[in-house]
């Protein structure tokens, strides 16, 4: 295991193992966790020997940054990464009144093939480790300088497709010892991989699981969700209610509106049908067109409507401000088109 994806208790046996005293575990996980260094090098209380030690046996996980988008809307940021074996993954910076959010990748790529997502196009290449998730967190907190006080797992990838990584990135992001962020204002994702949503609900965690619905049915959720060949919403729903029954957590429904495909009047009294007895929160999501789709987004006048008209049979609903509208901010654009241009260099 790469040392930035330790616990504190299996750096200390590490540490041991290497001949150093436990305390200098606890210097080593500050230094990494908490002070967000890039490099042992900058660990300067801890010995030149017992540094030369840790490069040789653990290399520190650090993106290198290639891009930044800023938004002269609103500021939103997109970050570009590149991992340790060259492969590129996507990260975003928000700023709300409430705070500033952050938005991670939990995989190269993507295999749900969601028809109309930028992410899953090429497939998956591989799963983010624990340190590869926590550092672009840190990396955009050290290129800020400003706080992050809520995380979203919602950038390219499934994470409950790589959810081994997934609890023990959520565990070491709210330990005290390191960033220390309130697992009430971690949000994580999911297109409904249904044993591994059961699997959270018994971690004791108290996070916010967001379910990609996007469909009243199950022929609708079809078209759009290749997931749903597997698990059907009732299916789905039922782990949704399981979640909330043992952590209190209400749930969170995404509801990406496509034009002229899952945004009428109809779709919204089904989808109310549907969701009733679950305490919830829906938040609509006007797709962003990406050119390998020839799906369009919905006016403002559909989601105005789709918004009423859920509110009237008593469904709790908001809809997503647009962020980033003037950068790559489609979830899985930025990469991808740094991919084609890398690809078409000769």
């Amino acid at each position: 295991m790469d040392i930035k994806s330790m616990t504190l208790d299996e750096l200390k046996d590490a540490c041991q193992q290497m001949g150093e005293k436990p305390f200098r575990a606890k210097q080593l996980y500050d230094w990494m966790h908490h002070r967000l260094a890039g490099s042992y090098d900058e660990m300067t209380n801890l010995s030149l020997a017992f540094r030369e030690k840790l490069k040789e046996q653990y290399p520190l996980t650090c993106l290198e940054k290639v891009q930044v988008q800023e938004s002269k809307i609103d500021g939103t940021r997109k970050y570009l990464f590149r991992l340790s074996d060259g492969n590129v993954i996507e990260s975003v910076w928000m700023k709300y009144h409430h705070g500033n959010s952050v938005c991670i990748s939990s995989q190269v790529g993507c295999r749900m093939g969601c028809r109309f997502c930028a992410s899953t196009i090429g497939g998956l290449v591989r799963c983010l480790t624990p340190s590869e998730m926590l550092d672009q967190i840190y990396r955009i907190w050290e290129d800020t300088g400003e706080r992050v006080s809520n995380l979203v797992v919602m950038g390219t990838g499934e994470p409950m497709d790589n959810y081994d990584n997934l609890v023990r990135f959520v565990r070491l992001l709210s330990s005290q010892e390191g960033l220390n962020i309130s697992q009430r204002n971690i949000t994580v994702s999911t297109c409904g991989i249904v044993p591994n949503m059961y699997k959270l609900a018994d971690e004791g965690l108290q996070i916010t699981l967001a379910l990609s619905l996007h469909a009243p049915n199950d022929e609708k959720r079809r078209e759009l969700m290749p997931i749903a060949n597997k698990y059907s919403i009732d299916e789905i729903l039922d782990a949704c209610r399981n979640y909330f029954a043992k952590t209190g957590r209400r749930i969170t429904f995404e509801y990406s509106l496509v034009g002229g495909k899952n945004d009428s009047e109809a779709d919204a009294k089904e989808l109310s049908a549907r969701i009733s007895d679950i305490n919830c929160h829906v938040n609509l999501i006007p797709v962003n067109p990406i050119k390998e789709r020839d799906y369009v987004k919905s006016t403002k006048k559909v989601v105005e409507n789709f918004k009423n008209k859920l509110e009237k049979y008593g469904i709790n609903v908001t809809i997503r401000r647009e962020m980033g509208a003037d950068i790559d901010g489609a979830c899985g654009q930025l990469r991808k088109s740094f991919i084609d241009k890398s690809n078409e260099q000769p």
